[in-house]
């Protein structure tokens, strides 16, 4: 059973029926039954807060805790500090795990850091192909990047290089995923995780690669993670 060997944790704001969709797929993972999930939520809207405890309501199979989270890395890291299983799962709250063999699979690796490609909705779908070529390259070059919408981490590991940092506001997830060997980082090539595309409608293709190649080489400046660049507004 899942439950024996991973934790999934969820950062989560004003998600409304988002996060509710991410839940049922979740749920419909093979042998997910009696797995924690925790959800780090700052929600302030009365709709999303309502959506999260239907999720907690009506996915049973579950054990949904819900906590005090913040901006992702804050809240990541606080969800990761009640994880006692010997992986963690971090999921972001637009991520739906459409085939249900993905987690079981990617725990099969046996990597202390998994990933899986994206895919999202037309005319922005080769915008993640495009960034599959980027991903590889950079885990060639010894950065690896893995993004936070699915980390799978063995715990160890993940503790050993410091975990998220909670005063980190932008790029988090390249900031932790670089520091891990490229040896035991693996992005395994499997469909069906589904994101919607509202990132690149909010900022714009041209921005969001300019901002990632911008963070490739401020890979060794702490500081520059603790800004949001915009990123947030």
């Amino acid at each position: 059973m899942l439950k024996d060997k991973v934790t999934v944790v969820i950062p989560c704001k004003n998600e409304s029926k988002g996060l509710y969709t991410c839940i049922n797929y979740l749920s419909k993972q093979t042998n997910i039954e009696g797995t924690k999930v925790i959800i780090a939520d700052v929600s302030d809207e009365t709709l999303s807060i309502n959506w999260l405890h239907k999720a907690k309501k009506d996915f049973k199979q579950l054990d949904i805790k819900i906590i005090k989270g913040g901006y992702p890395s804050k809240a990541r890291l606080e969800g990761s500090k009640l994880v006692e299983t010997p992986y963690i799962l971090f999921l972001d709250a637009d991520i739906f795990l459409t085939k249900s063999d993905i987690i079981e699979k990617c725990l099969q690796v046996k990597k202390s850091l998994v990933t899986v490609p994206f895919y999202t909705d037309k005319p922005y779908r080769w915008v993640f192909r495009t960034f599959d070529i980027f991903q590889n390259l950079s885990t060639i070059m010894g950065t690896p990047f893995a993004v936070g919408g699915f980390q799978l981490w063995n715990r160890k590991t993940y503790w050993e290089i410091g975990g998220y940092k909670e005063d980190e506001l932008f790029a988090e997830d390249y900031s932790i995923s670089h520091l891990i060997n490229k040896k035991d980082f693996k992005i395994l090539k499997i469909k069906g995780t589904y994101t919607s595309a509202r990132r690149f409608e909010k900022k714009g293709i041209l921005w969001m690669f300019r901002i990632m190649i911008i963070s490739y080489f401020n890979r060794n400046n702490p500081e520059f993670f603790k800004h949001h660049h915009n990123y947030w507004f």
